[in-house]
């Protein structure tokens, strides 16, 4: 990829390196990759197995990944003492972007301001002004895993219904912030809330985050939650233990259909109901996002 991309001519190369654990971000950064920017997004407490148990462990962990003499971008808010001992040991130079943004960016479509604020800084350090950088990412086409909205109607009789996507954000806390996203984007006045938390067999971490986060109350504010994926029925009985034998909101699909499933999860609601799936993208979330895509109508930008 590299070679091919020196073969162009390419003034610079974006690639974003999905390594977990301090080994293999070590080695995908300062022995492949070699960057001469590293963007830093967040410190978020996922894949605790392979990070750590807590956001200084998990701060150490991407610290691995700073390169030698080069520039470290991140928000302001996510700094860390090991983010300053790294770059101090490898002659990295730190870059935390604070100023926030205020207005509208005018991007056709949403994403957090912590992010676009990040790659406005990356740009701005290369000679692209703000302008110019905001107009070429208005051209962009959003990742499948991009926080997105639908209307569409299941049922019979049909049954309206907002349908949204955060499930590429995997931890409870991105989550939440997704969450706050989305009422945000919704029209004014009180819907159900319904939630499908999608959860991997191979990522048993997670699973016992979203359970300890039920038990902290995130899904405080849900009618019903249904809960898919292989591991479903065991995570919905481990809900069920955790928070008291009178929560009977939790159900489980372990391999759901998702016409069969939008049309049953929708059928008891009294108002229109807002179904925002969380977890996982991979499997019943895929799924979900190609059905909404569908059968539903884009809400918001």
């Amino acid at each position: 990829m590299i070679g091919r991309a020196a073969g162009t001519g390419a003034g610079a190369l974006v690639a974003e390196m999905m390594s977990v654990g301090e080994e293999c971000l070590f080695t995908e950064s300062r022995r492949i990759v070699r960057p001469g920017i590293l963007a830093l997004t967040n410190v978020r407490l996922d894949h605790l197995d392979a990070m750590g148990p807590c956001k200084e462990d998990i701060a150490r962990t991407f610290s691995a990944a700073f390169p030698e003499n080069a520039a470290v971008f991140f928000p302001k808010e996510e700094s860390y003492p090991a983010f300053t001992a790294a770059a101090a040991r490898l002659g990295s130079r730190l870059e935390p972007v604070e100023e926030k943004i205020t207005g509208d960016t005018g991007l056709p479509f949403e994403e957090f301001e912590a992010n676009v604020r990040l790659a406005l800084a990356v740009l701005e350090s290369l000679g692209v002004d703000r302008g110019r950088a905001l107009r070429g990412m208005g051209r962009s086409l959003p990742d499948f895993g991009s926080l997105r909205i639908w209307k569409a109607e299941f049922g019979a009789p049909l049954r309206p219904a907002f349908c949204a996507s955060a499930f590429a954000a995997n931890d409870p806390e991105s989550s939440a912030a997704a969450l706050d996203r989305i009422m945000n984007m919704l029209p004014p006045g009180p819907r159900p809330l319904i939630g499908l938390l999608c959860l991997r067999e191979d990522r048993g971490d997670r699973t016992l985050q979203w359970i300890r986060a039920a038990a902290d109350g995130f899904f405080a504010d849900f009618e019903r939650i249904a809960v898919l994926g292989r591991p479903a029925r065991a995570a919905a009985r481990q809900l069920r233990r955790v928070l008291g034998p009178g929560i009977l909101k939790f159900s489980s699909f372990p391999e759901p259909r998702p016409e069969d499933l939008m049309n049953e999860i929708v059928r008891p609601a009294d108002r229109e109901p807002v179904i925002i799936g969380f977890g996982n993208i991979v499997g019943p979330g895929e799924k979900l996002i190609q059905y909404w895509e569908k059968v539903g109508t884009p809400h918001g930008r």
